[in-house]
Protein backbone atom coordinates (compact mmCIF):
# COMPACT_ATOMS: atom_id res chain seq x y z
CA UNK A 1 0.00 0.00 0.00
CA UNK A 2 1.42 3.38 -0.97
CA UNK A 3 1.18 6.45 1.22
CA UNK A 4 0.89 9.91 -0.30
CA UNK A 5 3.12 12.24 1.73
CA UNK A 6 3.00 15.96 1.03
CA UNK A 7 6.12 18.12 1.15
CA UNK A 8 5.62 19.50 4.70
CA UNK A 9 5.16 15.95 6.01
CA UNK A 10 8.33 14.77 4.27
CA UNK A 11 10.29 17.72 5.66
CA UNK A 12 8.99 17.00 9.16
CA UNK A 13 10.03 13.35 8.92
CA UNK A 14 13.48 14.31 7.65
CA UNK A 15 13.93 16.80 10.50
CA UNK A 16 12.80 14.25 13.07
CA UNK A 17 15.26 11.62 11.97
CA UNK A 18 18.19 13.83 11.02
CA UNK A 19 18.66 14.97 14.64
CA UNK A 20 20.06 18.22 13.24
CA UNK A 21 17.33 20.60 14.33
CA UNK A 22 18.29 23.22 16.84
CA UNK A 23 16.53 22.42 20.09
CA UNK A 24 15.34 24.82 22.77
CA UNK A 25 13.30 24.12 25.86
CA UNK A 26 11.98 24.86 29.30
CA UNK A 27 13.40 23.43 32.51
CA UNK A 28 11.15 23.34 35.55
CA UNK A 29 8.77 21.27 37.64
CA UNK A 30 5.88 20.96 37.16
CA UNK A 31 5.27 22.32 33.67
CA UNK A 32 1.57 21.77 33.14
CA UNK A 33 0.96 25.53 33.02
CA UNK A 34 3.83 26.26 30.59
CA UNK A 35 3.37 29.15 28.16
CA UNK A 36 6.73 28.88 26.41
CA UNK A 37 6.29 25.69 24.40
CA UNK A 38 3.19 26.98 22.60
CA UNK A 39 4.75 30.40 22.04
CA UNK A 40 7.92 29.07 20.44
CA UNK A 41 6.11 26.29 18.58
CA UNK A 42 3.90 28.93 16.92
CA UNK A 43 6.89 31.18 16.26
CA UNK A 44 8.89 28.42 14.59
CA UNK A 45 5.93 27.41 12.42
CA UNK A 46 5.00 30.95 11.34
CA UNK A 47 8.59 32.00 10.60
CA UNK A 48 9.62 28.66 9.05
CA UNK A 49 12.40 28.20 11.61
CA UNK A 50 13.85 24.70 11.61
CA UNK A 51 13.83 24.20 15.36
CA UNK A 52 11.88 22.58 18.17
CA UNK A 53 10.99 23.61 21.72
CA UNK A 54 10.61 20.90 24.36
CA UNK A 55 9.48 20.77 27.96
CA UNK A 56 12.11 19.30 30.30
CA UNK A 57 10.02 18.52 33.35
CA UNK A 58 12.68 17.29 35.77
CA UNK A 59 11.92 16.63 39.47
CA UNK A 60 15.47 17.64 40.46
CA UNK A 61 17.91 20.18 39.02
CA UNK A 62 20.56 17.47 39.38
CA UNK A 63 19.09 15.92 36.22
CA UNK A 64 20.08 18.94 34.11
CA UNK A 65 23.41 17.42 32.92
CA UNK A 66 21.46 14.41 31.64
CA UNK A 67 19.16 16.70 29.66
CA UNK A 68 22.23 18.25 28.01
CA UNK A 69 23.67 14.82 27.21
CA UNK A 70 20.40 13.50 25.77
CA UNK A 71 19.88 16.57 23.56
CA UNK A 72 23.17 17.36 21.77
CA UNK A 73 21.48 20.03 19.63
CA UNK A 74 20.17 21.98 22.62
CA UNK A 75 21.08 25.62 21.99
CA UNK A 76 19.34 27.22 24.93
CA UNK A 77 16.60 26.86 27.47
CA UNK A 78 14.34 28.84 29.74
CA UNK A 79 14.19 28.15 33.47
CA UNK A 80 11.08 28.40 35.59
CA UNK A 81 10.06 27.51 39.14
CA UNK A 82 11.57 26.08 41.23
CA UNK A 83 15.01 26.25 39.55
CA UNK A 84 15.72 29.93 38.78
CA UNK A 85 18.21 30.08 41.62
CA UNK A 86 19.33 26.46 41.78
CA UNK A 87 20.41 26.43 38.12
CA UNK A 88 23.09 29.04 38.80
CA UNK A 89 25.36 26.39 40.35
CA UNK A 90 25.50 24.61 36.96
CA UNK A 91 26.51 27.62 34.86
CA UNK A 92 29.95 28.52 33.54
CA UNK A 93 29.09 32.21 33.33
CA UNK A 94 26.29 34.52 34.44
CA UNK A 95 25.47 37.94 33.05
CA UNK A 96 26.13 40.88 35.35
CA UNK A 97 22.42 41.70 35.56
CA UNK A 98 21.34 38.12 36.33
CA UNK A 99 24.04 37.90 38.99
CA UNK A 100 22.78 41.12 40.57
CA UNK A 101 19.20 39.83 40.48
CA UNK A 102 20.22 36.48 41.92
CA UNK A 103 18.10 34.43 39.53
CA UNK A 104 18.40 33.07 35.98
CA UNK A 105 15.56 32.27 33.59
CA UNK A 106 17.47 32.04 30.29
CA UNK A 107 20.49 29.85 29.57
CA UNK A 108 22.49 29.91 26.36
CA UNK A 109 24.26 26.66 25.48
CA UNK A 110 27.53 26.79 23.55
CA UNK A 111 29.21 23.59 22.38
CA UNK A 112 32.77 24.00 21.19
CA UNK A 113 35.71 21.64 20.86
CA UNK A 114 33.94 18.90 22.79
CA UNK A 115 32.94 21.19 25.66
CA UNK A 116 29.53 22.40 26.69
CA UNK A 117 29.35 25.84 28.27
CA UNK A 118 26.29 27.44 29.85
CA UNK A 119 25.72 31.16 30.35
CA UNK A 120 22.80 32.48 32.36
CA UNK A 121 20.71 35.59 31.80
CA UNK A 122 17.50 37.08 33.17
CA UNK A 123 14.86 38.21 30.70
CA UNK A 124 12.10 38.47 33.34
CA UNK A 125 13.28 41.95 34.24
CA UNK A 126 13.11 43.04 30.59
CA UNK A 127 9.57 41.73 30.17
CA UNK A 128 8.32 43.18 33.45
CA UNK A 129 9.80 46.67 33.06
CA UNK A 130 8.58 47.09 29.47
CA UNK A 131 5.13 45.78 30.39
CA UNK A 132 4.43 47.84 33.51
CA UNK A 133 6.03 51.13 32.43
CA UNK A 134 3.01 52.46 30.43
CA UNK A 135 0.80 52.06 33.53
CA UNK A 136 2.99 53.93 35.99
CA UNK A 137 1.97 57.35 37.26
CA UNK A 138 4.15 60.02 38.94
CA UNK A 139 2.74 59.10 42.37
CA UNK A 140 3.87 55.48 42.05
CA UNK A 141 7.00 55.75 44.18
CA UNK A 142 6.90 52.55 46.24
CA UNK A 143 5.81 48.96 45.56
CA UNK A 144 4.89 45.84 47.51
CA UNK A 145 6.25 42.60 46.06
CA UNK A 146 4.16 39.62 47.08
CA UNK A 147 6.41 36.56 47.36
CA UNK A 148 10.14 36.07 47.75
CA UNK A 149 10.97 33.45 45.09
CA UNK A 150 13.10 33.67 41.94
CA UNK A 151 10.63 35.76 39.95
CA UNK A 152 10.31 38.29 42.76
CA UNK A 153 14.04 38.96 42.62
CA UNK A 154 13.80 40.11 39.00
CA UNK A 155 10.79 42.27 39.86
CA UNK A 156 12.67 43.86 42.75
CA UNK A 157 15.65 44.62 40.52
CA UNK A 158 13.43 46.08 37.80
CA UNK A 159 11.52 48.31 40.18
CA UNK A 160 14.59 49.60 42.00
CA UNK A 161 17.24 49.79 39.29
CA UNK A 162 15.18 50.46 36.17
CA UNK A 163 12.08 52.31 37.39
CA UNK A 164 13.37 54.10 40.52
CA UNK A 165 10.54 52.63 42.61
CA UNK A 166 11.31 51.53 46.16
CA UNK A 167 10.31 47.88 46.68
CA UNK A 168 9.27 46.03 49.83
CA UNK A 169 8.84 42.25 49.99
CA UNK A 170 5.79 40.65 51.56
CA UNK A 171 6.11 37.11 52.88
CA UNK A 172 3.73 34.65 54.52
CA UNK A 173 6.20 34.27 57.39
CA UNK A 174 8.44 36.78 59.12
CA UNK A 175 11.91 37.12 57.60
CA UNK A 176 14.63 39.71 57.20
CA UNK A 177 13.90 42.35 54.56
CA UNK A 178 10.19 41.56 54.35
CA UNK A 179 6.93 42.28 56.08
CA UNK A 180 4.10 39.79 56.47
CA UNK A 181 0.59 40.05 55.08
CA UNK A 182 -0.64 40.71 58.61
CA UNK A 183 1.48 43.89 58.65
CA UNK A 184 -0.34 45.44 55.69
CA UNK A 185 -2.73 48.16 56.85
CA UNK A 186 -3.99 51.51 55.59
CA UNK A 187 -0.73 53.29 56.38
CA UNK A 188 1.25 50.77 54.31
CA UNK A 189 -1.17 50.91 51.39
CA UNK A 190 -1.25 54.72 51.44
CA UNK A 191 2.52 54.65 50.95
CA UNK A 192 2.91 51.64 48.64
CA UNK A 193 0.60 52.18 45.68
CA UNK A 194 2.02 49.52 43.36
CA UNK A 195 1.45 45.85 44.26
CA UNK A 196 3.05 43.06 42.23
CA UNK A 197 1.93 39.48 42.81
CA UNK A 198 4.86 37.10 42.30
CA UNK A 199 3.14 34.14 43.93
CA UNK A 200 1.15 31.39 42.15
CA UNK A 201 -1.93 32.28 44.19
CA UNK A 202 -4.94 32.43 41.88
CA UNK A 203 -3.31 30.46 39.06
CA UNK A 204 -5.52 27.93 37.28
CA UNK A 205 -6.98 25.65 38.54
CA UNK A 206 -6.94 27.47 41.90
CA UNK A 207 -8.85 30.43 40.54
CA UNK A 208 -10.76 31.02 43.78
CA UNK A 209 -7.56 31.96 45.63
CA UNK A 210 -5.79 35.30 46.00
CA UNK A 211 -3.09 36.83 48.22
CA UNK A 212 -4.54 37.76 51.65
CA UNK A 213 -4.63 41.54 51.33
CA UNK A 214 -7.07 44.07 52.83
CA UNK A 215 -8.54 44.76 49.39
CA UNK A 216 -11.18 47.12 50.78
CA UNK A 217 -8.38 49.62 51.50
CA UNK A 218 -7.32 49.86 47.85
CA UNK A 219 -8.07 53.00 45.84
CA UNK A 220 -7.98 54.18 42.22
CA UNK A 221 -4.41 55.35 42.88
CA UNK A 222 -3.25 51.75 43.19
CA UNK A 223 -1.75 49.62 40.44
CA UNK A 224 -2.01 45.84 40.80
CA UNK A 225 0.20 43.76 38.52
CA UNK A 226 -0.17 39.96 38.57
CA UNK A 227 2.54 37.73 37.10
CA UNK A 228 -0.15 35.05 36.76
CA UNK A 229 -1.70 35.02 33.27
CA UNK A 230 -4.12 32.09 33.51
CA UNK A 231 -6.91 32.98 34.16
CA UNK A 232 -6.87 36.26 32.26
CA UNK A 233 -8.41 38.03 35.25
CA UNK A 234 -7.29 36.61 38.58
CA UNK A 235 -9.21 37.13 41.80
CA UNK A 236 -6.36 39.43 42.90
CA UNK A 237 -7.03 41.60 39.85
CA UNK A 238 -10.81 41.43 40.19
CA UNK A 239 -10.75 42.56 43.81
CA UNK A 240 -8.42 45.42 42.90
CA UNK A 241 -10.58 46.51 39.96
CA UNK A 242 -13.65 46.58 42.22
CA UNK A 243 -11.89 49.31 44.24
CA UNK A 244 -11.02 51.27 41.10
CA UNK A 245 -7.38 50.17 40.94
CA UNK A 246 -5.57 49.70 37.63
CA UNK A 247 -4.86 46.00 37.04
CA UNK A 248 -2.84 43.93 34.57
CA UNK A 249 -1.89 40.28 34.21
CA UNK A 250 1.48 38.80 33.28
CA UNK A 251 0.82 37.66 29.70
CA UNK A 252 2.56 40.59 28.02
CA UNK A 253 5.53 40.17 30.35
CA UNK A 254 5.80 36.52 29.30
CA UNK A 255 5.69 37.43 25.63
CA UNK A 256 8.33 40.13 26.03
CA UNK A 257 10.66 37.92 28.07
CA UNK A 258 10.27 35.12 25.50
CA UNK A 259 11.23 37.52 22.70
CA UNK A 260 14.27 38.57 24.73
CA UNK A 261 15.17 34.89 25.26
CA UNK A 262 15.14 34.28 21.52
CA UNK A 263 17.43 37.25 20.96
CA UNK A 264 19.87 35.81 23.49
CA UNK A 265 19.86 32.41 21.78
CA UNK A 266 19.66 33.69 18.23
CA UNK A 267 23.22 32.91 17.24
CA UNK A 268 23.39 29.42 15.83
CA UNK A 269 24.90 26.73 18.04
CA UNK A 270 28.58 26.09 17.47
CA UNK A 271 29.36 22.68 16.01
CA UNK A 272 31.37 20.27 18.09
Amino acid sequence: MSVDLNLPTIKRIIRTHSNKMNTYGLVGYPLGHSFSRNFFGDKFAKENIDAEYLNFEIPSIELLPQVLTDHPNLCGFNVTIPYKQQVMAYLNDISQEARAIGAVNVVKVTRKEGRTELKGFNSDVIGFVNSITPLLQPHHKKALILGTGGASKAICYGLKEKLNITPLFVSRTAKDGAITYADIDSSILNEYEVIVNCTPSGMYPHTDECPPLPYHLLTPRHLLYDLVYNPEETLFMKKGAEQGATVKNGLEMLILQAIASWEIWNEQCSEQ
